[in-house]
């Protein structure tokens, strides 16, 4: 079985349509899948619901999506360094499930995991539980969470095999492992493609059983999201 796609665009092609819910890796601007980005705003697909910790900034990431108004819904742990992100929320012309970052994380590991739902303590007694089920364990109150099987997962990765076995590069691998898993397709994208073999067991992150399509993108542009400097003294 083939995996690999000449491009982004033809790696989506056929996949994903309006109105579906997608799981992105990433966080900030670490990790993000860019290339696979960029090829979903040209799709055109629309009335879309993504869970992912954020919403990448204003031009960049997610953000190009929230710019051509394709996403409905956003399902996150995080509003801030988007702009647009947090005018579309306040005027009422987007809807957010603001998820604890651990929760969201767990919703995508649980959902890969054919688990449909959990108990957290995470969320009880603030707006996060309200409407959701409640249950008593060992004296203290839990609520119940659904866990997140999203239609395509988006995913960035360091480095592949031609049987999709993946491995992430330091931070970079954040909540992708976890999107990849809880896609029903799940594509990626990454910087290196190798023969199959290549990767030693130990170096493998992701077993390529959950990767269906991967495209090269060997020049990532990884902007800095934030930069600091420290003056000499």
């Amino acid at each position: 079985m083939n995996k690999i796609y000449p491009n982004a665009a033809a790696a989506l092609q056929g996949v994903v349509a309006d109105n579906q819910l997608l799981a992105v890796g990433g966080f900030g601007l670490c990790g993000i899948p860019e290339a696979l980005i960029e090829a979903l705003r040209d799709s055109g697909a629309k009335n879309l619901t993504v869970a992912s910790n954020n919403a990448g900034v204003d031009g960049f990431g997610l953000g190009k999506l929230l710019e051509t108004r394709q996403i409905k819904k956003m399902i996150a742990s995080y509003v801030g360094e988007n702009k647009e992100f947090e005018r579309q929320y306040l005027a009422g012309e987007l809807e957010l499930e603001f998820t604890p970052q651990g929760t969201l994380a767990e919703k995508m590991r649980a959902g890969g995991a054919g688990i449909p739902a959990f108990f957290t303590k995470t969320g009880v007694g603030t707006q996060v539980a309200e409407g959701k089920e409640l249950r008593e364990f060992d004296g203290e109150t839990y609520v119940m969470e659904r866990s997140i099987v999203a239609d395509v997962s988006l995913v960035k990765a360091w480095r592949a095999d031609k049987s999709g076995n993946l491995q992430f590069r330091l931070t970079a691998r954040n909540f992708n492992p976890a999107a990849a898993t809880c896609g029903k397709v799940c594509i990626v994208e990454v910087e290196e493609i190798v023969e199959t073999g290549a990767l030693k067991p130990d170096e493998i992150h992701l077993p390529g059983i959950y990767v269906h399509r991967l495209v090269l993108n060997a020049t990532p542009e990884k902007r800095i999201e934030k930069r600091t400097i420290t003056e000499k003294k």
